[in-house]
């Protein structure tokens, strides 16, 4: 599948785009919210491949992480509006029904970045594999730590409580890389190893990290190594620590990739960051969505995967031995927001 790169526009908020050309050829895209860097990029790779396609374009977004309400009205939207196809990032499984109609519609669904848990309610799956961004994290952290990592004290920052698809392949991921016993991987928390000082909800901002983090330090005031399901939660994190006097005696772990993140790791507030590469993501979606509205094509998964894979590397100015990273010169190269 070819990855469209023409006219890639600037960044900018996520909100409704109305289109002027026929119904038959319109795309749209659902996001989360409108102000994770994530979101605006994978919102600028899906609108510059649409343009270039000849498609018109749609994008719809929630207020924030767990927000499904407006994505379910913005999926009948387009299925009034007779769109060819539906780029996602579910809010949460709720969104699987009004889904499951746009199909039964004809319209082509693509999960980006969080599958959903009904395979019924999408065609595919276009992701980061999250589990391996996780994974990758918890073996430098492990690694880092040496002989200390048998003593470690872990902060858990998740998204939220709805175990979320993504945020529980990043959180099982970290913890297995980590080398704590994970019994049941659909899940968060089933793990019962005391390293684990808890998990907390972040809402995947800085706001939420901070919170999250300042409730896991008066629980554990040791805690030395930081899980975060994204940048944005490691920022509030970072500033949690700083605020409690213990700037440095953390190790801080997340994913994304963002150009905002990859200056942390350049700065030494975040370790080892996971980046993914969301304008990729769209932009392959939108390919999908023009070649099925063509000649009714429907994209396959990775080799061995019930995905599509978009990639992923491990991005850190400190590597390790036995784990492959690049470092934030190289990351800052591919980092986006």
């Amino acid at each position: 599948m070819k990855f469209n790169t023409k006219a890639l526009l600037g960044a900018a908020a996520i909100a409704l785009i109305a289109g002027s050309a026929s119904a038959a050829d319109l795309a749209c895209l659902i996001t989360k919210n409108n102000t994770n860097p994530f979101f605006v990029k994978m919102k600028e790779g899906a609108e510059a491949a649409a343009t270039a396609a000849g498609m018109d374009f749609q994008a719809y977004a929630g207020e924030k992480d767990g927000d499904a309400a407006p994505q379910i009205t913005a999926i009948e939207n387009c299925v009034a509006a007779g769109a060819k196809g539906i780029l996602i990032t579910a809010s949460n499984d709720s969104v699987g029904p009004a889904l499951k109609e746009a199909r039964a519609a004809g319209i082509l669904v693509i999960a980006l970045d969080t599958p959903l848990a009904d395979t019924e309610a999408q065609d595919m799956t276009f992701a980061t594999d999250n589990f391996e961004a996780g994974l990758r994290i918890g073996k430098w952290a492990a690694a880092k730590l040496g002989a200390e990592a048998a003593n470690a004290k872990i902060a858990m920052l998740d998204i939220n409580k709805d175990n979320i698809s993504v945020d529980v392949a990043r959180d099982t991921g970290f913890l297995v890389g980590f080398g704590i016993e994970v019994p049941d991987l659909t899940v968060m928390g089933s793990e019962t190893d005391p390293r684990v000082v808890g998990h907390e909800t972040s809402d995947a901002n800085p706001e939420g990290g901070l919170r999250a983090m300042e409730t896991l330090l008066a629980k554990e005031p040791g805690i030395n190594v930081v899980y975060t399901i994204n940048e944005p939660a490691a920022e509030g994190a970072y500033q949690a620590l700083k605020n409690a006097g213990k700037e440095g005696q953390a190790i801080i772990v997340s994913v994304d990739g963002g150009c905002p993140g990859i200056a942390s790791v350049k700065s030494g507030v975040i370790g080892a960051t996971s980046q993914q590469y969301p304008l990729k993501m769209a932009a392959m979606g939108i390919d999908a969505i023009a070649a099925f509205a063509k000649d009714g094509t429907k994209p396959t998964a990775t080799e061995g995967l019930s995905f599509f894979n978009t990639g992923v590397n491990l991005i850190t100015d400190q590597p390790v031995e036995g784990v492959e990273s690049l470092d934030s010169t190289k990351g800052t190269e591919l980092c986006w927001g």
